[in-house]
């Protein structure tokens, strides 16, 4: 990968993480599950809907400003399985008295604003670093679904998705970790 250019600190979390409050140190998805305790199932399709949304349209931005082209096909990757995860939970709500998500929160809207502030290899660099620590905190909240979700269905979603975003955890990792020790930040 390219070096990346030195740039200021997002205080901002990944698109994933800013909808759930904020990020705590990454920890392994076990304790991290334990974060999502009061997240009813309604909740879970809020969150995850949301999740669906954001790593679509930043991924669509990511094709536009990365510069790597291994950052490109991530990015291409989280724009198909989030599209895909997006029709397969639309499919189950709409059985239920549940909605999806429709527009991104202010957190996501931020922090796409901030990414289309980078380009290049400094766009990948917090791109990846985002979407590393983005996809600790989901694979938590879809652990705590899979095993404490009160809606069959939902938690079936939750645990065929869960090895899906834990591969997007480890691929996340990889990019952001070949960042790792360049710049400051």
């Amino acid at each position: 990968m390219t070096k990346f250019m030195r740039s200021g600190a997002m205080f901002f979390t990944t698109a994933a993480l800013l909808l759930v409050g904020g990020l705590g140190q990454a920890g392994d998805a076990k304790s991290q599950g334990d974060d999502f305790k009061g997240v009813t199932d309604e909740k879970f399709v809020e969150m995850a809907s949301t999740i669906d949304l954001a790593e679509i349209h930043l991924g669509k931005l990511a094709l536009g400003q990365a510069s790597s082209p291994e950052v490109k096909k991530f990015a291409q990757r989280m724009v198909d399985d989030h599209g895909k995860a997006s029709k397969e939970l639309q499919a189950i709500v709409s059985q239920k008295n549940m909605a999806l998500a429709k527009d991104l929160d202010k957190e996501h809207k931020d922090l796409a604003a901030e990414l289309k502030k980078h380009h290049g290899s400094e766009f990948d660099h917090y791109y990846a670093k985002h979407m590393a620590m983005g996809h600790k905190k989901a694979v938590g909240l879809y652990e705590h679904e899979s095993k404490n979700g009160n809606d069959a269905a939902l938690r079936a979603f939750a645990a065929k998705t869960l090895p899906v975003v834990r591969e997007h955890l480890k691929m996340a990792e990889m990019l952001a970790g070949q960042a790792k020790g360049i710049g400051n930040e």
